[in-house]
């Protein structure tokens, strides 16, 4: 819905699309920890600022693919993100790489170079913009699991708005705005509210449960990127474009599987 209602404001300038989102989540975040009564800037502070900053800058340029490439391209690129965030574990959280992970990281990567390859409407500038979108998604996914054990899941979302508001704000006075129109105000109003629910769950998932069993879940954005660009952008895709991106799907969610291997299950659960 949150990608729909992005690629719907083309008019819309990327850094008041993010700018709106982030004003809306972060009234929803002071009313929800006021409720609370839990720290605000919380305890983990270092990640949870590199949570926050990492966060913004890999919307920005997800939402800006969004708006230069199909939906269901930007967001199969935007998809290799758990493999960045496996790679970066790998130094910020010891976590080991088997030698299978990645013959299927270079299985996502020759998906994304098909999915540029034969479709002219992908340009080589902006498939590297999704490319470093994904990268810098992968470090926000590290710092938020990196704050698991010290902050509440609503205070590593609030620190998202908490530098986006002020930062897109400056960019909406000093560059450019536009001031939304009619059905324009609703859809960034349902943009900001699903955005901070999806984030919440997000995080609250990945505070409680591994990366690579909640990771797989994301992919079904995908399938609606390709509904919602076909039926109400007119989007049809190359069927070799189609390959790539399920080459790009079957890379990264065989990866969460791989990992998920050796999991061992705690004491309570049974084999099934």
């Amino acid at each position: 819905m949150v990608n729909f209602c992005v690629k719907y404001l083309d008019n819309i300038p990327t850094h008041e699309i993010v700018f709106f989102r982030s004003l809306i989540s972060l009234v929803i975040c002071i009313v929800w920890i006021r409720q609370l009564g839990i720290p605000f800037f919380g305890h983990n502070k270092k990640w949870l600022t590199i949570r926050g900053f990492a966060g913004m800058t890999a919307l920005f340029l997800f939402f800006t693919t969004i708006k230069h490439m199909p939906l269901a391209s930007a967001t199969t690129i935007q998809y290799i993100s758990p493999i960045f965030t496996v790679l970066l574990a790998t130094q910020m959280q010891s976590e080991r790489v088997r030698p299978i992970q990645w013959a299927l990281f270079l299985l996502a990567f020759i998906g994304v170079l098909m999915i540029k390859g034969f479709d002219d409407r992908v340009s080589y500038f902006f498939l590297g913009v999704g490319v470093v979108s994904a990268l810098i998604s992968g470090l926000a996914y590290n710092a938020i699991m990196k704050c698991r054990m010290t902050d509440h899941p609503i205070t590593v979302v609030l620190y998202f708005p908490l530098i986006a508001t002020p930062v897109m704000g400056t960019a909406c006075i000093t560059v450019e705005w536009v001031t939304p129109q009619g059905m324009e105000w609703l859809l960034l109003l349902i943009m900001g509210v699903f955005t901070q629910f999806a984030q919440y769950f997000m995080t609250k998932a990945l505070h409680v449960d591994h990366s690579s069993i909640i990771m797989p879940f994301k992919y079904f954005g995908v399938i609606y990127a390709i509904g919602i660009g076909f039926f109400f952008f007119g989007e049809s895709l190359p069927w070799l474009s189609l390959v790539g991106i399920g080459l790009v799907l079957a890379g990264v969610i065989l990866n969460t599987f791989v990992k998920n291997l050796n999991r061992k299950l705690p004491p309570t659960q049974g084999v099934v």
